[in-house]
């Protein structure tokens, strides 16, 4: 059995296909094939409020692509889901009904709706009990945090502040200072807070890092390391370290947005376990289509 997810998403959309395993009560999943397609509709969204004549045909392409893919890979299920680009855009609804011709049913969800479908991928197998959390993830148009303590979600929610909206100078400093005291305010009754970081720009940092998967990143490393790759230049970021041409220029602003949680909620280290929407996403089929015929058996 095969489940998808789509994630279209401000800088880029990713298809993911997973293989489900199925062990007596327990269904996990295993990444099969992952494709990802930089056509950053924050660039339109954030500056115009709406995505391109050529941005919505690329779109509607790569979308068509995917479904013919998920068809080949005998894909049984999926969900599909656009966030902070395509929320904002005046013609995202439209654009929803092109993607549907193409075969696709997609959902524009709400911050909140992206924060609790994040936290589904069950992060807190990488947490121990006992200690509190701040969960950062990290897109192009915005940024959800979601507060754990013992094991337990206390708060989530969503703020306008990621690495295009940044690029594009479409981020407002009042914003900021909103994520800032929401931070404070979760956070400020722990003795210590620990980071959990997902999105594509902190796990490529973490490989940048020397660091294993389930090897944390204190402040002091990752301010050096942004130190480091801020001291070149976006061509020498492209062709001296070797980054992809949408993740040289975007993985600056993401170090900030890191940095700037990690001091204000105190944070020691962050933990990268690499997940993000599009695990969230078959988590959640996985909830929906086989835990309900798991608890009746």
């Amino acid at each position: 059995m095969r489940y998808a997810a789509i994630d279209i998403g401000s800088n880029a959309v990713r298809l993911l296909i997973a293989d489900i395993i199925q062990n007596n009560d327990i269904v996990s999943f295993k990444k099969n094939t992952l494709v990802r397609v930089p056509l950053r509709l924050g660039d339109d969204a954030f500056i115009d409020r709406r995505i391109s004549e050529s941005k919505a045909l690329d779109l509607v392409k790569t979308m068509s692509a995917f479904r013919n893919l998920m068809d080949v890979y005998k894909v049984s299920e999926y969900m599909a889901c656009a966030t902070s680009a395509m929320r904002e855009a005046t013609n995202g609804g439209s654009l929803v009904e092109d993607v549907k011709a193409a075969g696709i049913d997609l959902q524009i969800i709400d911050g909140a709706e992206e924060a609790r479908i994040v936290c589904s991928s069950h992060i807190e197998q990488h947490v121990a009990n006992k200690k509190a959390y701040l969960y950062i993830d990290v897109g192009g148009g915005s940024t959800e945090l979601s507060v754990f303590a013992d094991g337990t979600l206390l708060a989530s929610t969503s703020f306008n502040i990621g690495t295009i909206r940044i690029l594009d100078n479409q981020d407002k400093e009042e914003t900021w200072d909103e994520m800032k005291a929401w931070v404070k305010t979760h956070t400020r009754e722990f003795k210590s807070v620990y980071g959990i970081g997902t999105g594509g720009n902190i796990n490529k940092l973490s490989r940048l890092a020397n660091n294993k998967e389930d090897k944390p990143i204190s402040f002091a490393k990752l301010k050096s390391l942004y130190e480091y790759l801020n001291s070149f230049s976006l061509k020498d970021r492209i062709n001296v370290l070797g980054l992809n041409n949408d993740r040289a220029d975007v993985i600056i602003p993401a170090c900030e947005i890191f940095l700037t949680l990690m001091k204000h909620g105190h944070l020691r280290q962050i933990i990268v376990p690499r997940v993000g929407l599009a695990d969230g996403l078959i988590q959640t089929l996985i909830d929906r289509h086989l835990a309900p015929t798991l608890r009746e058996a």
